[in-house]
């Protein structure tokens, strides 16, 4: 299989390296942790799961898949964050649940396998049907709940709003091949598209933006704001979050650039055809890079020092899917750019 790769930047041996250096990260059970001996949350371990299948670690990312399945609860969520197996925050995230979606769409798309996504299509199912549980009547998502009362936070968050379109555009797209019922996740996706079309007119329908760099760019990467739009919004604050020959901010307001956020913002702007400015954006951070493949998860330019001086798993994640958006090197490199409002796949692909 190909590899992905940026043309002067990374070559495919450096990509696989870096899809080995996660896969070295993961634990028995199937788990990504955001580093060995850390944490694991069930959507950063989706994003790794899905560098390792465009990496060729096929065997990798579906004992991730299974990690998932295994340990989603009879209500469809998953924990927001596990150590060592051990629940440590047994809230639901609306996005974590709805992530999954995403990356078994993505590692379809790689291994063309009917038998994995007949196996994963209960767990998908379960997952979006529980993040619908969280939709308001104007159709935006609150953010999370307490597991054991059911009570929810009212915080309707542009990021994860945006991401919560972009994996129920990809379970209606399982659903489809599938040709199962997938209505109500299609409406509630073009209802997510219709709030982010009035957001672009008037902010208070979300929360307010933080300063954190994901607000300004994840409604591109996530398929609501895409065109000329969408390149106005990247443009818009461009010079407040991207250091030239650095990477992008986290926080606006912070001499501080992450590996992670720079290529989910590459990832945005491939989105809306610009191929060049994201290369450059993933050859802005190979400073982060480690000679094992890994990536450092920031530098504090002020005093060029790495924080936190830790080699994250989804920090390498997010250059594999950057390159692979690039090169097009695996047929799931566009899975960003192609989440199109109400685009559903052919008929004609759905299994026997």
């Amino acid at each position: 299989m190909a590899i992905p790769h940026i043309d002067g930047v990374l070559d495919a041996r450096a990509v696989r390296a870096t899809g080995a250096a996660i896969a070295r990260m993961q634990e028995s059970s199937g788990a990504l942790p955001w580093f060995p001996g850390g944490k694991t949350d069930p959507w950063d371990h989706v994003e790794s799961a899905m560098a390792l299948s465009a990496t060729g670690f096929r065997g990798e990312a579906e004992a991730a898949y299974e990690w998932s399945r295994r340990t989603q609860r009879a209500d469809g969520s998953w924990p927001m964050e596990l150590r060592d197996g051990v629940v440590v925050d047994p809230g639901v995230d609306s996005n974590f649940c709805a992530y999954i979606a995403v990356g078994v769409w993505h590692h379809f798309l790689i291994v063309d396998d009917a038998a994995f996504l007949r196996r994963m299509w209960p767990t998908v199912r379960s997952a979006l049907d529980r993040t619908l549980v969280f939709a308001r009547d104007d159709g935006a998502f609150r953010w999370a709940a307490d597991f054991r009362t059911g009570a929810m936070f009212e915080n309707v968050l542009i990021t994860g709003n945006a991401s919560i379109h972009s994996a129920l555009r990809c379970g209606v797209e399982i659903a489809s091949i599938l040709d199962e019922p997938a209505e109500r996740w299609l409406r509630a996706a073009d209802r997510l598209a219709d709030l982010f079309d009035r957001w672009r007119r008037d902010r208070s329908v979300l929360d307010p933006a933080s300063t954190h760099s994901m607000d300004w760019y994840y409604p591109v990467l996530g398929g609501v704001v895409r065109g000329d739009a969408g390149r106005d919004l990247i443009d818009s604050r461009w010079s407040d979050f991207v250091v030239d020959g650095l990477g992008a901010r986290c926080v606006d307001d912070h001499p501080w650039v992450t590996g992670a956020e720079t290529c989910e913002l590459a990832l945005a702007v491939e989105a809306i055809g610009d191929t060049d400015r994201a290369a450059a954006l993933v050859e802005s951070i190979q400073h982060l890079r480690d000679d094992d493949g890994s990536y450092w998860t920031g530098l504090v330019f002020s005093d060029g020092k790495r924080w936190p001086v830790e080699q994250s798993c989804w920090t390498s994640a997010a250059v594999v899917l950057a390159a692979d958006a690039i090169s097009g090197a695996t047929p799931a490199g566009g899975i960003f750019r192609d989440i199109a409002l109400g685009a559903v796949v052919s008929a004609s692909r759905r299994l026997d």
